[in-house]
């Protein structure tokens, strides 16, 4: 086996705890595939062999290229007064102890993932990596281009957020499911006053580029210009678990060809379209 060959495999051991960094990041599978493909970029044009302990390493610049695609995405306004969304610093190794990573549980995942969005994104990014995959904050320094005590207080920050999130109702699945299936059916019926009841106002619909070539559309902002796409869509979706929230697939001749996931509150604040059969594989899905 080649250099190469064995870096590959290497990254591919770390491919799942990369894309859950990214999926808390970026609160969409398909920009955080896009970041994990980024990562390994990054990586085989580096110095492998001066990387001491890989794991750590790429999961700092897995939350360097999260970071990177937060502060230029324009579809992201949140910005705390407190926090300014800077670029990375000066690039570093991160060595994090692999014994002490572990992923959020999937109770909580859907939820936080809400939550999350009202984070800036260094706030995010501070809050992933040292609460979730327990990077020190000597290391986060240099990715945020703070000193370990201002990342500590921004980790403080971040937490009390996250602690004091939205209230328990706007979570429970059942309601989600309910929020998700009265979408599908006004969907289908083409009742656009009803789905715009439906969605936030400012609700984002974004897709992936085999998405796109069926007919949908890459990015979209506003609940008028999300609800007139949907109306009289959603034809053959059927609902299903996604990744343990309520969502939706189409399914033809017993495959699956489309899978929406929705992030909501009281309301639809997010939507992702996925027709991509390699991203689909990797969603754990569960119709019915």
């Amino acid at each position: 086996m080649s250099d190469t060959e064995l870096l590959a495999q290497r990254f591919e051991e770390q491919r799942p705890r990369l894309r859950a960094v990214a999926r808390r990041m970026l609160g969409s599978p398909v920009e955080a595939e896009d970041a994990v493909q980024d990562t390994w970029l990054r990586l085989s044009r580096a110095d492998a062999e001066g990387i001491d302990n890989l794991p750590g390493w790429l999961t700092t610049t897995v939350g360097r290229v999260c970071l990177d695609r937060l502060g230029s995405s324009a579809s992201r306004h949140e910005q705390p007064a407190d926090v300014a969304a800077d670029e990375p610093g000066p690039a570093g190794p991160g060595d994090v102890d692999p014994e002490r990573e572990a992923l959020l549980t999937e109770s909580v995942g859907r939820a936080l993932d809400v939550v999350l969005r009202t984070l800036g994104p260094t706030e995010r990014l501070v809050f992933v990596l040292h609460d979730m995959f327990a990077v020190s904050f000597d290391e986060l320094a240099p990715v945020v281009d703070r000193s370990p005590a201002a990342v500590r207080q921004i980790a403080s920050r971040a937490r009390r957020r996250v602690q004091s999130g939205p209230p328990a109702p706007e979570m429970d699945p059942a309601r989600q499911r309910g929020v998700v299936e009265a979408f599908l059916a006004a969907s289908r019926e083409g009742r656009f006053d009803d789905l715009l009841t439906l969605l936030d106002p400012h609700v984002v619909l974004r897709s992936d580029a085999a998405a796109v070539r069926r007919g949908g559309t890459d990015e979209a902002h506003g609940s008028t210009v999300v609800a007139a796409f949907f109306s009289g869509r959603a034809q053959g979706a059927v609902p299903a678990f996604v990744d343990a929230a309520p969502g939706a697939v189409v399914v033809r001749a017993g495959r699956v060809h489309i899978v929406l996931s929705f992030v909501v509150t009281d309301r639809i604040i997010g939507i992702e379209v996925v027709a991509d059969p390699a991203q689909i594989a990797a969603l754990d899905l569960a119709v019915g």
